[in-house]
């Protein structure tokens, strides 16, 4: 299966909302996205300064700074910012746990999971933050 790390939850909750917001013309500051999301501020500012680097969003420090989308939202997709905190290729999880398959003989469910992965990344990739728009 496909699972991702509260860090590519966080920075998807974040990119939803610069995506939100996108129509306004305006930065936001890592406070009003984490007040928004219900997450902490000193996470927000972590997964920003990542995703920055990453080039989804760009950024402006100083006290008018703040961040905005480094592109339009329909061309950001959810795998996009997963892609950030994972590695996505390399994520098949054996249901009878990490040494089984890889060690032996592959478990008779693996080639099921392995395709189950496929489609979740495929479905990340078609999604766009342009549902996220007001």
């Amino acid at each position: 299966m496909f699972s991702y790390s509260k860090l590519a939850q966080a920075g998807i909750a974040a990119v939803s909302y610069l995506a939100e917001i996108s129509g306004e013309q305006r930065l936001a500051g890592s406070g009003e996205i984490a007040a928004a999301r219900d997450l902490s501020q000193a996470l927000v500012a972590k997964i920003l300064t990542l995703l920055s680097s990453a080039g989804l969003v760009s950024g402006k420090s100083g006290p008018s700074g703040g961040y905005r989308l480094a592109r339009n939202p329909a061309k950001i997709s959810l795998l996009d910012v997963v892609r950030v905190f994972e590695d996505v290729e390399s994520q098949v999880m054996c249901p009878f746990g990490p040494h089984w398959c890889g060690s032996g003989p592959q478990c008779p469910l693996h080639d099921t999971f392995v395709e189950l992965r496929q489609q979740v990344v495929d479905r990340l990739d078609q999604e766009t933050f342009a549902q996220f728009v007001k």
